[in-house]
């Protein structure tokens, strides 16, 4: 299994892309929270990640709002569940932890799909962002809540001068 890495600036701070066997793996923002130790991302080489880093300058400029890369999504069959069904959350719009649970057909597995989402290895392009607390509110983000609130005001209001002007 080889493992390729590289790093690529966002309007949200440096993104660390990790390539397993040439797939994209993982999608990390700058002291994300269950983000692997450095040492597992393998040497440093752009080659694999060209339609990767063309989605994501072509989504931050607001002109990309689904992604189509292969993903190598790596977890329990449970947290691909949910990550699976993250990637069905229209871009713009948000669901709740217990809006994913129903969807799942487990609907007292809120609490559950909550720590699945939060181990989503491969973010921005498997939304978790837009998962949302029952009330409303912006809840847990591994990115932290700051990225969460700019990521959906982004979306939301069609883009970068909309986030601009909130920000």
């Amino acid at each position: 299994m080889e493992r390729l890495h590289t790093l690529i600036d966002s309007p949200y701070g440096p993104l660390t892309l990790v390539a397993t066997d040439g797939v994209l793996s993982g999608l990390y923002m700058t002291e994300q929270r269950h983000r692997p130790p450095e040492e597992t991302f393998g040497d440093r080489d752009p080659a694999p990640f060209g339609a990767a880093i063309s989605q994501l300058e072509a989504y931050f400029e607001g002109e990309l709002t689904e992604f189509d890369v292969p993903l190598r999504l790596e977890g329990t069959p449970f947290q691909r569940t949910v990550w699976d069904e993250l990637r069905r959350i229209p871009y713009g719009e948000t669901r709740t932890y217990g809006e994913l649970a129903e969807a799942l057909g487990k609907p007292n597995a809120s609490r559950a799909v909550g720590l699945a989402n939060g181990k989503n290895p491969i973010g921005v392009i498997v939304p978790c962002h837009r998962v949302i607390g029952a009330n409303g509110s912006l809840t847990g983000y591994g990115g932290g809540l700051d990225r969460k609130q700019r990521l959906l005001a982004f979306e939301g209001g069609a883009g970068r001068a909309a986030e601009d002007a909130l920000f």
